[in-house]
């Protein structure tokens, strides 16, 4: 008799949804706080790697300052999926470092093709570049991704989930 599998749980398909989203887009709104609690938001193109977002931006600029002041961040990705619909989206918190670009991390990341998405038109060969690596926190907070079409459209105003993530 062959042993059975069990399916995965409903919070385990949301979650490879959430993280299956992440992977395929590159585009994200980044939200940063300055050490006297100005916020401060960009839209910024990242690359996913090992759980982990990494965006490009140059060491002077607010992204670097805030992330230097507060590591503390939010980030927001925008997920596409009805035409008629607003974007569906996944949404969490984290905590931002700075990173040199000649980081042996950045340089293994970069061999391994892994940052192309944000290392086009010679990004990190800018001078005054670094990355900002964010690791998510365990909880991802979604809208409208893993839930069922016929939900949606009944309760969208009931179509966010919060997922745990390994």
């Amino acid at each position: 008799m062959k042993p059975t599998l069990n399916p995965p749980s409903p919070a385990d398909a949301m979650a490879r949804a959430a993280m299956k989203a992440l992977a395929r887009h590159s585009f994200c709104t980044l939200a940063t706080s300055s050490a006297r609690n100005r916020p401060h938001v960009a839209g910024v193109l990242y690359a996913l790697a090992g759980g982990k977002l990494f965006i490009h931006t140059f060491a002077d600029s607010r992204k670097a300052r805030n992330v230097r002041d507060n590591p503390r961040v939010a980030v927001c990705v925008p997920v596409r999926r009805l035409p008629m619909a607003p974007p569906f989206c996944v949404q969490f918190q984290g905590t931002a470092e700075l990173m040199a670009i000649d980081d042996p991390e950045i340089g293994a990341l970069v061999a391994a093709r892994s940052l192309d998405r944000i290392a086009g038109h010679g990004a990190l060969s800018a001078p005054g570049s670094c990355i900002v690596r964010i690791t998510p926190s365990a909880t991802l907070s979604t809208y409208g991704i893993g839930v069922p079409l016929r939900a949606l459209l009944r309760d969208p105003l009931h179509a966010s989930r919060n997922v745990r993530v390994a």
